[in-house]
């Protein structure tokens, strides 16, 4: 099941549904989420859904993404967070913040947040049942990034 995630707009209008696995915003018009304003950069940030997560990087824009309030070069979104594109305003809205249709009776799944899908993946091999075969899970290397994720704060001095 494709995780569903909209940002919805402060000052009123619809919802903007996030669709894709990568949604660009900006003022350009082959923009997914296009912002037509002068304070928009053409190509403003990014927003990537991934396993129940959605992950935003602002692309240099020059009037800033931020999140509730803080100024981000990238971060993690959470259900009901206010999301700031320059001088736009959405509240976010994915899983339990947004209601879905209850499955289909003959459907068979089972619904898992972030969470307990990482802590499945972290079971160890042994603890399965004799005659069930286990599933090779690849192997993830994170890089730190040498760029704070958050800008620091402005304390009116200039370098």
């Amino acid at each position: 099941m494709v995780m569903r995630a909209q940002l919805v707009p402060l000052e009123g209008g619809s919802p903007f549904e996030i669709r894709k696995d990568m949604t660009l915003v900006g003022r350009k018009e082959d923009c997914d989420l296009r912002l037509d304003h002068k304070s928009v950069s053409k190509l403003h940030c990014v927003i990537v859904r991934t396993d129940g997560l959605l992950l935003l990087r602002d692309l240099g824009s020059t009037n800033g993404t931020r999140v509730n309030g803080q100024r981000v070069r990238r971060a993690a979104l959470l259900p009901n967070d206010k999301l700031t594109v320059a001088n736009f305003n959405f509240r976010i809205l994915f899983g339990a913040a947004l209601v879905e249709a209850p499955p289909a009776p003959e459907e068979h799944t089972m619904q898992m947040d972030a969470r307990e899908v990482h802590d499945l993946l972290k079971k160890p091999k042994g603890d399965e049942p004799m005659g069930e075969s286990s599933v090779e899970m690849p192997v993830m290397h994170v890089q730190a990034n040498a760029l704070p994720d958050l800008y620091p704060e402005d304390d009116g001095k200039k370098a």
